[in-house]
């Protein structure tokens, strides 16, 4: 997953469903919104909440850190 796409899926979870993930929640978010789970259902872990509070708000401001 690209860093543009894990920051729209951190974006996207704090702003749909005010889940605060670190990035590697967001990579499963990204590839799981990509598609590449496969066929089926896809169930994504997102853990953590422990982001630098600098790169949170560059995310949530539309840029990449």
């Amino acid at each position: 997953m690209s860093l543009d796409e894990v920051a729209a899926a951190i974006r996207m979870l704090v702003e749909r469903a005010a889940v605060v993930g670190e990035g590697a929640a967001g990579a499963s978010v990204a590839a799981g919104l990509k598609g590449l789970g496969g066929k089926g259902s896809v169930v994504c872990v997102v853990s953590g909440g422990n982001i630098d509070p600098a790169v949170l708000s560059t995310i949530l401001a539309g840029g990449v850190p």
